[in-house]
């Protein structure tokens, strides 16, 4: 008889050469992070409060090589708030890989490299933040975790009651650990403390400025004289802006309609909008802002337009239909107002 045997002894306890297995399987989704002056120790706590197991953390020079070798990766989670040298071909890469297998990505930009992340933008389930608080980067986080999201679904949660009640205890939950762990740690730049945020800024915006043509000029929406003008459409986001002044300006907040306003004035004086100057005129926090971008493009509202002098940019501007039915809107709106 073989000295080695699979069968069960009468004592209950594995004989010698029974295969047994060391440790339970982990199940949880796997979290990747690339990043610059971060320690896996000092984000094991945050990607385990929105369950995910942390695979590693790789520096910006060193991530190219490794998403090469990761053999599998549910979510990447990429801080990327300053320019360098490599981080269009880095982007790129990590959205081409996105595509290819699944994956789910978080973009977590700045202001100096916002236009860049939107440009390359590519993976139906990358979520694109800059500047984020706390609870922005969770819910990015609890949202990667949860079933992928549909693209141009913004509001999809607000289908299930639970699964928003869920969502929105993970997200506080998650928020409190990643403000424990900056108190605690205080992390080297970046860090979850990015800053005051463009919701923070003073409420003093009176219109996009004017950005120089690009090219040969936009052709106007109709060939005869408009029956607005640049100048109606911008005192109408003024109007709106000081609202704000007598009633809580977060109670009225309509960042799709002030964007759509804001790039029918610049349809009409023949301007380009880059992303950062839509988000700006949004007034609302700019991860919001691009959200609602993404979800205005997805509905065809709004399309991407590449800058021919720059490929790392693309402008945004109304598509053909919504020019022409915010022009008949406005026209009648103020028959109604005169009558």
């Amino acid at each position: 008889m073989d000295d080695f045997s699979y069968a069960q002894p009468l004592t209950g306890q594995p004989i010698i050469g029974q295969a047994t297995p060391l440790a339970a399987r982990d199940e949880r989704a796997s979290l990747l992070v690339i990043a610059d002056q971060m320690d896996a120790p000092d984000l094991a706590p945050v990607a385990a409060a929105a369950g995910f197991r942390l695979l590693g953390v790789a520096a910006l020079a060193d991530a190219p090589v490794r998403l090469d070798l990761q053999a599998q990766c549910d979510t990447v989670l990429f801080f990327c708030p300053a320019m360098t040298p490599l981080l269009e071909r880095l982007l790129v890469q990590l959205e081409t890989q996105a595509i290819q297998n699944g994956m789910a990505v978080i973009l977590v930009a700045g202001w100096e490299t916002v236009e860049l992340a939107f440009a390359c933008l590519r993976g139906p389930h990358t979520q694109l933040l800059c500047d984020p608080d706390r609870t922005e980067l969770a819910a990015a986080l609890v949202a990667a975790g949860q079933h992928r999201p549909v693209v141009g679904h913004v509001h999809e949660v607000d289908r299930e009651g639970a699964r928003l009640q869920q969502l929105s205890e993970e997200v506080g939950r998650l928020a409190r650990t990643l403000d424990a762990l900056t108190e605690r740690t205080r992390m080297a730049t970046p860090s979850f403390d990015l800053g005051p945020r463009i919701s923070d800024r003073p409420s003093d915006y009176i219109g996009m400025p004017a950005l120089a043509p690009i090219g040969t000029p936009l052709q106007p929406v109709e060939k005869a004289a408009p029956a607005i003008t640049a100048a109606q459409v911008r005192d109408l986001l003024r109007a709106r802006r000081i609202r704000a002044d007598f009633l809580p300006g977060d109670l009225f907040a309509d960042p799709a309609w002030d964007m759509m306003l804001d790039l029918l004035a610049a349809r009409l004086d023949h301007e380009r909008v880059s992303v950062s100057s839509l988000c700006i005129a949004a007034a609302v926090p700019p991860t919001t802002a691009l959200r609602w971008i993404r979800t205005l493009t997805d509905k065809g509202l709004v399309e991407r337009q590449a800058d021919p002098h720059d490929g790392r940019r693309v402008f945004i501007a109304l598509a053909e239909e919504a020019a022409d039915a915010l022009t008949r809107w406005f026209g009648a709106s103020r028959r109604l107002l005169s009558a």
